[in-house]
């Protein structure tokens, strides 16, 4: 009994961030969302996931949808976690912004503070063992916020490592900062490079 109130626990305060994000009309991108009657993209996924990916920000197909990475990098993702034998339902993904930035530009600093409350109150209350920063916006976010700074390097240096962290949660984190994988598609090398890089993650699947 005590499991299923914990579940639902986690549900409920999920849904919380997804109200008030979907409320948030002091955002820069609210107007945006509105405009092109897009919806805010919070997340998906097992709110008891062993594994968390976070992504930058939605593209217009998430955006539509409200559904993270369901485009093109989406189906690269799918391909990956398929690869080794992770099922998608099993993993949380997220962005650090909820709301897609006009054409897919990078996210600009007052976004990512502006958002990047969203995603932690998610790592609190998913409280996963691992975090995927997926791309260096993400990286860069997730190594300074559990202090990891001074590992910090480009993420042609970074990828596939893996990082171990205090317990700024109240539980242990590790890290593994990987390419998004938009880039893969345009660019076959770095799809191998991700493949290889995601094998990384089979030591920490659930048996």
């Amino acid at each position: 009994m005590a499991q299923k109130e914990e579940v639902d626990d986690r549900s409920e305060l999920l849904k919380q961030i997804r109200d008030e994000v979907i409320a948030l009309t002091s955002s820069p991108l609210y107007a945006y969302r509105k405009a092109n009657n897009y919806s805010p993209v919070v997340g998906q996924g097992n709110h008891h996931a062993t594994i968390m990916f976070i992504g930058e920000g939605p593209g217009r197909n998430e955006a539509e949808t409200g559904v993270p990475f369901c485009g093109a990098a989406g189906k690269v993702l799918d391909e990956l976690l398929q690869f080794i034998g992770l099922p998608r339902e099993e993993v949380y993904i997220t962005n650090i912004l909820k709301d897609r930035p006009p054409e897919n530009r990078d996210p600009l600093p007052e976004e990512v503070k502006l958002y990047a409350p969203f995603l932690d109150r998610q790592i609190d209350i998913i409280r996963p063992k691992v975090i995927v920063p997926l791309g260096r916006f993400s990286m860069d976010y997730i190594m300074k916020k559990f202090g990891l700074e001074k590992d910090l390097k480009p993420i042609g240096q970074m990828h596939g490592r893996v990082f171990k962290t205090n317990p700024l949660f109240g539980f242990p984190v590790t890290i593994v900062p990987l390419y998004h994988p938009a880039v893969a598609v345009y660019n076959s090398n770095t799809r191998d490079v991700l493949f290889r890089d995601f094998q990384v993650l089979k030591q920490f699947i659930p048996a």
